[in-house]
């Protein structure tokens, strides 16, 4: 984790404070790197819920409910998975707001089209639409994970920051 890093989650985890909000995170390409910059910060336990990793399709299914078909159909990485990983993890966790990531950090392919470094982000706040965001980075896999945590955290941030 960065200093950037650490210093946009603990300015998430002062908003969550202040407005009360209790934050969940479902992780795939970053490995639980997003969890792991907001619990560095201390006492955010007063804002940070849990996180999910769901790496591989089968921890997806099970931890979060995305349905097989769906994976089958637009594959781990796409709109449709990372929309499901957010409801499945709001759905499995008393949080408020949630941060979804899934994406392809290389240095390999995954077989499909999908290129190296494309990552989808779901941001959003229980019982509304997640803003849904797709990224694509350049660099090796530790540059595809860096940028995808920086994104997750100023989505959050952007989010609490809303009225």
């Amino acid at each position: 984790m960065t200093i950037e890093h650490l210093a946009l989650a603990r300015r998430v985890g002062e908003l969550a404070r202040k407005h009360g909000a209790r934050i969940a995170t479902a992780e795939s390409c970053t490995g639980g790197l997003i969890a792991a910059t907001c619990t560095a910060i201390p006492e955010s336990s007063d804002w940070f819920e849990c996180g999910f990793v769901t790496y591989r399709w089968s921890a997806k299914t099970r931890l979060l409910g995305v349905a097989g078909e769906l994976l089958a159909r637009h594959g781990a990485v796409s709109e449709a998975t990372v929309t499901a990983m957010f409801g499945g993890a709001l759905e499995r966790c008393d949080a408020s707001h949630c941060v979804a990531v899934t994406g392809l950090a290389g240095p390999s392919g995954d077989g499909t089209a999908t290129p190296v470094g494309t990552v989808w982000l779901a941001c959003g706040m229980r019982g509304g639409d997640p803003v849904v965001t797709h990224l694509e980075f350049a660099g090796d896999r530790d540059a595809v994970r860096t940028e995808a945590v920086r994104a997750a955290l100023e989505g959050l941030l952007s989010l609490l920051q809303s009225p």
